[in-house]
């Protein structure tokens, strides 16, 4: 229920895009074009870079090594995967608590496409998947989550018609 009224809540700002959202006043100079590359500090490097190589797709651009880092695109989005330095002290993601990232939302073409996409991520043995694709608000946009192989959340969101 405490989901259901919060996303009731958040649903306009949700459905309108960014373009919709941004008014930037006359005076002030936008300086922004947009998001470059997102990076996420991951536990499992190896498991990480396959889900999103093997499971949805992105082609490895390169890595490095030294830090370790693998650095992903799917020519609309660019990822960059950093391996946790110390695993004895990492924290585990808390969306509630920490400050920072609450989870990353990729675009789905079509509601057809997230529910395969929903098929083909319940094979997967090391993803948890939050919910199933379901309206956001009271519709047409759906939307599913789930947490990759490091635990990052991830959100599934297609725009209805």
């Amino acid at each position: 229920m405490l989901k259901q009224k919060l996303l009731l809540s958040l649903s306009p700002l949700l459905f309108l895009s960014a373009s919709a959202i941004a008014d930037t006043p006359k005076k002030i100079k936008n300086w922004v074009g947009g998001v470059d590359h997102l990076g996420l500090t991951v536990s499992n490097l190896d498991a990480s870079k396959a889900f999103f190589t093997d499971v949805l797709g992105f082609k490895t651009l390169g890595n490095d090594p030294a830090y370790p880092a693998y650095f992903l695109s799917n020519n609309k989005i660019t990822i960059t995967l950093w391996r946790v330095k110390n695993d004895a002290k990492r924290v585990e993601f808390n969306r509630a608590e920490n400050v920072g990232l609450h989870h990353l939302a990729l675009s789905v073409e079509s509601i057809k496409n997230l529910s395969e996409l929903h098929e083909h991520l319940k094979m997967q043995n090391n993803i948890i998947i939050e919910f199933a694709p379901e309206n956001l608000g009271s519709g047409p946009t759906q939307h599913m989550m789930i947490r990759e192989p490091s635990g990052n959340r991830i959100e599934f969101i297609a725009r209805g018609n």
